[in-house]
């Protein structure tokens, strides 16, 4: 399974048939559908009531989206957006664990990750959010089931983390369907619970983040952990020499344009592993590292090199690779 970083939530099509297919080995069965402008996929032991896995998926991803999407005007994150006040405004509890979660990550990483920078993401043709952001994440204050705004016209773009936060989700989802062995990808990002049937750990393929035939770079073994990618490869285009990626880099003000390629962060939960991601590769190839050894994060840091790439892993995680 290779893992990518591909877009935005942009209208998940939940709506639309899953399919069922025997995995790559014969005590798996793989059941897979669409998400946020890509796909899902489980993979769990034969014989797992694949019509309810499907239900219990495309019902979190729906309500992911609905509570957080840019794209979807009647969204919960739209309306916040639009209410150009500085009275509380209330959250539903999946929209505001996410934004608590953004908040949180935003003040370990010093504003590396920031939620209210979404209008120049937009300005530079990543989303839909076009208005100059006004503050950053310190003037969000949160209450129990809301959430205020320092100043009237700050928006919030949870793109960089919601889709962590709906992985969580769904595994917890299966989980109280009395599944306690899986492995969900998400868009891109994937989670494992348990071992595998046979009792091996799972594995996923990080991609090689350079143009040409996709391939991948290394494989990672997962135990009941989480890991996430970030990357300018798919959402990232050059003008004048220039690389302009949909991750913004708060000390510019502008897309992040250096060597990095891609950041890989395992985490217990997805939610963190989306942020830190996004937040590493923010910082770039010398500080992103840096912060991550500090803070004992397991990364891995891919940065273009002529026409090859450069690694560098930080804490733990060259100790999950299982083919290099």
């Amino acid at each position: 399974m290779i893992l990518t970083r591909r877009g935005f939530l942009a209208g998940s099509g939940a709506a639309l048939c899953a399919t069922a297919l025997q995995a790559t080995t014969p005590d798996l069965l793989q059941i897979e559908g669409p998400a946020f402008g890509a796909r899902w996929r489980v993979r769990a032991a034969m014989g797992t009531d694949a019509a309810a896995v499907a239900r219990a998926m495309m019902r979190v991803i729906e309500t992911i989206d609905a509570a957080m999407s840019p794209f979807r005007a009647g969204s919960e994150i739209s309306a916040f957006n639009r209410a150009e006040t500085t009275d509380w405004l209330p959250l539903s509890p999946v929209a505001l664990t996410t934004v608590a979660e953004a908040h949180r990550i935003a003040a370990q990483t010093q504003g590396a990750f920031d939620p209210t920078f979404g209008g120049l993401t937009g300005r530079y043709g990543f989303g839909p959010i076009t208005g100059t952001p006004e503050g950053a994440f310190q003037d969000l204050a949160l209450g129990s089931d809301c959430a205020r705004k320092a100043h009237a016209r700050q928006t919030l773009d949870l793109c960089g983390i919601a889709k962590g936060h709906a992985l969580d989700q769904c595994a917890e989802a299966l989980r109280s369907r009395g599944l306690e062995t899986f492995f969900i990808e998400l868009g891109g990002e994937v989670t494992a619970s348990g071992l595998k049937p046979d009792t091996s750990p799972w594995r996923a393929a990080i991609e090689r983040p350079l143009s040409g035939p996709s391939a991948s770079h290394c494989v990672v073994s997962l135990r009941s952990e989480a890991l996430a990618t970030s990357g300018d490869l798919i959402n990232s285009y050059v003008l004048a020499g220039h690389r302009y990626s949909h991750i913004i880099d708060p000390r510019r003000m502008a897309p992040s344009d250096s060597a990095l390629a891609s950041v890989s962060v395992f985490a217990p939960r997805a939610i963190t592993a989306d942020a830190l991601a996004t937040a590493l590769f923010a910082m770039g190839p010398e500080n992103g590292p840096a912060f991550a050894e500090q803070a004992a994060v397991d990364a891995l840091f891919l940065s273009r090199d002529g026409t090859g790439l450069r690694e560098v892993m930080t804490g733990r995680f060259a100790d999950r690779i299982v083919v290099g």
